[in-house]
C-alpha cells in the first residue's frame, strides 16, 4: 500500500508572549479529555481561576527553554518528521493537538502532498495510553481523516514495543554517568479518576494489585503501562530494585497518580540518594515538562534539599534508533 504518515504530539504556544501562552492554555485546558468535568465547571476553573493568573508564570517557564528556532517541542518534532520521511520515502506530516500545526491543517497538507496514497497512518507520539493524550488525538483527528475519504488507522500505544525499548535503553546507556546511585523514571501525571474512566471493565483499575493482575483494562491503563515500561527498561539496564523507581510529574490539583516526582526530588537526599539520574519515558521529544520542570526546576529543588547532582537523560528526539522504531511502528 502507498501509505502516508501523520505524527501527532501535544503542542506549544506560538511564542513566549503572555497572550500566546494564554491562548494555548485555554485550548489545552478546555479540552474535556484533559479537565474532564462538565463544561460550566471547566470554564469556571480554566477561565475564572487559571487563565487570569497562570499565563505569566508559564510564559516565564517557556522563556527559559525557548530556542532561536522556537519551541523545542515543535523544532524537535519537525526533525523527527523529516528523518522519518527520509527513512520511509513516503510523505510524513506533523500535527499538534493544541496550537499549530493543527490536526485539520496538517491532514489537509499531507493529503495534498500524497495524492495517490491508499492509507493514512496516524502516530500519536505517546508511548502509554491516556484519555488526555491518545484519546483526545483520536477524537480530534477522526473527522478530518474521514473527510479525506482515505482509509486510516491509529498506531496503538507502544510502551512495550521492543524497538521503542531498544531505543530507550540505548538512549539511557549512552547518557548515564557511572557514579549515579538511582535512576528515576518520571512520567507525566494524570488524575487517578482517568484510569477508572478508561477501564473497559468498570471495576479493575485502582483495586489492590490491579496493575499486576492480568486484565483487559491494561490495554488502556496508563499506570500499568508506565510500570511495564519501567520494569522492562530496568531489566535491560540490570538495575537492582534499590537502584530505580518511578513517579508522576506535572500534577494539577489533587487526586493525581502518586508518587509525585517533585516530592521525591526533595526527599531523596534525606534517604541518602544524592547522585540522581532522571529519564522521562512518556515523552519522545524534549519539551517544557522535561527541559524546565525536570532539568531546571527539578534539579534546583533536588540540590536545595542536599543533593549533589541530578543528571537529566534527554528524550529520544531524532535519535536514529528511535526513527527506526517509528518506521517499524508505521508498517
Amino acid at each position: 500500500m502507498k501509505s502516508a504518515v501523520l505524527l501527532v504530539n501535544l503542542g506549544s504556544p506560538a511564542s513566549t508572549s503572555i497572550p500566546d501562552v494564554r491562548r494555548y492554555l485555554d485550548q489545552f485546558l478546555m479540552d474535556p479529555y484533559v479537565i474532564d468535568v462538565p463544561w460550566p465547571l471547566r470554564a469556571l476553573i480554566v477561565k475564572g481561576l487559571i487563565l487570569p493568573t497562570r499565563p505569566p508564570k508559564t510564559a516565564h517557564a517557556y522563556q527559559s527553554i525557548w530556542t532561536s528556532d522556537g519551541s523545542p517541542l515543535i523544532v524537535i518534532s519537525e526533525r523527527q518528521r523529516r528523518a522519518l520521511e527520509a527513512r520511509l520515502q513516503r510523505p510524513v506530516g506533523l500535527a499538534m493537538r493544541y496550537g499549530e500545526p493543527s490536526i485539520p491543517n496538517a491532514v489537509a497538507e499531507l493529503v495534498a502532498r500524497a495524492k495517490d496514497c491508499d492509507e493514512i497512518v496516524v502516530v500519536p507520539l505517546y508511548p502509554q495510553y491516556a484519555m488526555a493524550t491518545t484519546k483526545t488525538v483520536e477524537v480530534e483527528a477522526e473527522p478530518a481523516l474521514r473527510a479525506t475519504g482515505i482509509p486510516f488507522r491509529f498506531v496503538p500505544p507502544f510502551y512495550g514495543d521492543e524497538r521503542y525499548l531498544d531505543a530507550m535503553e540505548a538512549r539511557i546507556r549512552c547518557d548515564y554517568p557511572v557514579d549515579i546511585q538511582y535512576l528515576l523514571f518520571s512520567y507525566h501525571g494524570i488524575p487517578a479518576r482517568h484510569l477508572r474512566k478508561t477501564d473497559p471493565t468498570h471495576g479493575h483499575c485502582l483495586t489492590p494489585d490491579c496493575c499486576t493482575t492480568p486484565s483487559p483494562a491494561h490495554a488502556t491503563c496508563y499506570r500499568h503501562q508506565a510500570i511495564v515500561t519501567t520494569q522492562r527498561l530496568a531489566q535491560r539496564l540490570n538495575l537492582t530494585p534499590e537502584g530505580y523507581g518511578f513517579s508522576f510529574q506535572s500534577r494539577l490539583g489533587s487526586g493525581w497518580l502518586e508518587p509525585f516526582t517533585d516530592v521525591l526530588l526533595e526527599q531523596f537526599p534525606a534517604r541518602g540518594i544524592t547522585r540522581l539520574a532522571v529519564v522521562c519515558p512518556s515523552f519522545v521529544a524534549d519539551c517544557l515538562e522535561t527541559l524546565e520542570e525536570i532539568a531546571i526546576r527539578g534539579r534546583a529543588s533536588f540540590l536545595a534539599a542536599g543533593g549533589e547532582s541530578l543528571h537529566y537523560v534527554p528524550c529520544l528526539n531524532d535519535d536514529p534508533l528511535w526513527i527506526e522504531a517509528l518506521a517499524a511502528l508505521c508498517e
